[in-house]
């Protein structure tokens, strides 16, 4: 594998050492073996596909798992910020950081209630500290008392990365930080960890992120290897490093058929020399004893053909084994979308005058008036709490608009980043045929097959599925039944997903003919999907047409969602 040096590492020094460290999982599988790395004040970033060990190997160096063979060593602090963690029973945000018992030594000093004790373990800096924190992380004037679970996913992250702000670790490992997080969150993140004096390991399939990274450590089924630098520059030699790989698989394969064919007609030969020989002796036409020479010539000529030739076949099998490893083994994702046939300028779904709101009197969306028409490209962006998702189950008839009107003219399917339309508990083979009573088994089979789902492949329990996988067998149950939508509806299809996913999803949906439309915070998801129109909370809405768009040069139009949440 390749290797370079990091391009941060001032002190020089290791704030962690993995010193030829094995990790396995419960079951015995291997993750990784005979690793050695060293952490030091450099920002690492962690990428391979799900299941490779990436959160394994964070916590072995965080202290929170002990590795099957090897040793690991820790200089220094270390601060572990996990990739999602629901909040105790009545937890307020205080708690969350870590400060209730201070913060409540300096509300009885000021209240004249305090101790001597508290007078003297009273932190005066305490407020300064975590209102500087908590602003940094992007949640300024947050209530210390707020209670936890009143904040979405991606704050509840960024108040534990606030936490640990207040008193920096050397070390800082953060596992997917920025899944759940808006826009704005993720720049909160990235900067915060760009002026992070210390050490950084950060396992994270943002791209946005991955660039400001000084070296990527990437785990696949073929070990563990580090490239200097961001994203892009691990993204660049890896793709030659792969290309490079094919061709010499490429090359050994022909030279292993080539060392098959020529052992093959060298045996063709000597059977025909041993036949002509037979029929020479039979003629006794010479003496038996130059028979006998002649005989023991042609069984040691034919030997050593037979030992050169053994050893071109062994030699190229061997080279063809080498190359073999050299490329990785494991199934590259495909997702083939079928043709929907969708005309172009025709409506897939138009809202008139759509709100949406609670049962509380709380407008989430709207009143909004829009036209989608195919095969058209939309993202829905903004905030988190904007009335993203909302909109998206509108569109898609889940939710029923409390004023206005929503036309749904053609099929579509709403897909979200859990993949709920399949039950965990069930396989995949009952979903499908829950989703489309009209096939029968074997139908059933073939469908999941060409989404990869395989034999036995198609009995596994969606509960055990990666979210790549989980993904692919929603758009498969959707996509291949009696009637395929013409719009499909996604909402932050990437979460949970690694990059190899992320590159397969992109890749079928960039050629898929049909209308889109999509939540997501991944710029390079939406930039790679050719988005045409993105609709923003807030801003004013637009109804016309692309086409007349397109003739009046706009190059993008955005629509008012409503206030969304509070």
């Amino acid at each position: 594998m390749s290797s370079s040096s990091p391009g941060r590492n001032p002190s020089g020094s290791a704030l962690a050492t993995l010193d030829r460290v094995t990790a396995r999982t419960p079951d015995g599988r291997t993750l990784f073996e005979n690793l050695s790395l060293a952490f030091g004040r450099e920002r690492t970033g962690v990428v391979g596909r799900n299941g490779t060990g990436k959160t394994t190997l964070l916590r072995l160096i965080a202290g929170l798992a002990d590795p099957s063979e090897g040793a690991v060593a820790r200089v220094g602090s270390v601060g572990w910020l996990e990739q999602r963690r629901e909040p105790g029973p009545g937890e307020i945000v205080a708690e969350a950081l870590g400060v209730a018992a201070p913060l409540a030594v300096v509300a009885r000093v000021l209240a004249g209630q305090g101790s001597e004790e508290d007078l003297a373990a009273a932190d005066w800096t305490l407020e300064g500290r975590i209102e500087t924190a908590l602003a940094d992380v992007g949640l300024p004037d947050l209530d210390t008392s707020r209670p936890v679970a009143s904040l979405s996913g991606g704050e509840q992250t960024r108040l534990r990365l606030a936490g640990l702000l207040l008193d920096p670790p050397d070390l800082l490992l953060l596992d997917e930080p920025t899944n759940h997080m808006d826009a704005e969150g993720r720049a909160r993140v990235a900067e915060v960890l760009g002026r992070w004096p210390g050490g950084v390991v950060v396992a994270s399939h943002d791209r946005s992120l991955l660039r400001r990274m000084d070296r990527i450590v990437e785990l696949s089924g073929l070990g563990v290897a580090t490239y200097g630098g961001g994203y892009d520059l691990y993204a660049g030699r890896k793709a030659a490093e792969r290309a490079a790989a094919e061709r010499a698989l490429e090359t050994a394969e022909r030279d292993a058929d080539r060392a098959a064919r020529d052992n093959q007609r060298a045996a063709e030969r000597r059977a025909r020399r041993d036949r002509t020989g037979r029929a020479f002796a039979m003629k006794a036409s010479e003496p038996k004893i130059l028979l006998g020479a002649m005989k023991e010539r042609a069984e040691n000529s034919g030997e050593r053909e037979d030992r050169l030739a053994e050893r071109r076949v062994e030699a190229a099998a061997a080279d063809l084994a080498a190359a073999r490893e050299r490329v990785e083994r494991v199934r590259a994702m495909e997702i083939p979308l079928p043709s929907t046939g969708l005309a172009a300028g025709r409506t897939v779904v138009a809202l008139d005058g759509a709100t949406w709101t609670t049962p509380e009197g709380r407008r989430i969306v709207g009143p909004l008036s829009m036209r989608l028409t195919g095969p058209e490209r939309v993202a829905v962006v903004g905030p988190n709490g904007a009335g993203k998702s909302t909109l998206l189950k509108l569109m898609a008839g889940v939710l029923a608009p409390t004023e206005g009107r929503v036309d749904r003219p053609v099929a579509s399917a709403l897909l979200d980043q859990e993949a709920a339309l399949l039950r965990p508990g069930e396989s995949l083979l009952a979903g499908y045929r829950r989703l489309n009573p009209e096939a029968t088994a074997n139908e059933a089979y073939a469908a999941l097959a060409r989404f990869l789902f395989r034999n036995a492949a198609a009995e596994k329990r969606v509960g055990t599925l990666s979210g790549g996988e989980r993904l692919r067998a929603a758009l498969a149950c959707v996509m291949t039944g009696a009637r395929p939508p013409q719009l499909l509806i996604l909402d932050e299809p990437t979460n949970h997903l690694d990059l190899d996913s992320v590159a397969a999803v992109e890749a079928a949906l960039r050629a898929w003919d049909g209308a889109l439309v999509v939540v997501s915070h991944d710029a390079d998801f939406l930039d790679a999907l050719g988005i045409g129109r993105r609709l923003m909370p807030g801003q004013p809405q637009a109804t016309t047409s692309p086409r007349r768009r397109a003739a009046a040069g706009a190059g993008s139009s955005t629509i008012g969602l409503g206030p969304g949440r509070p």
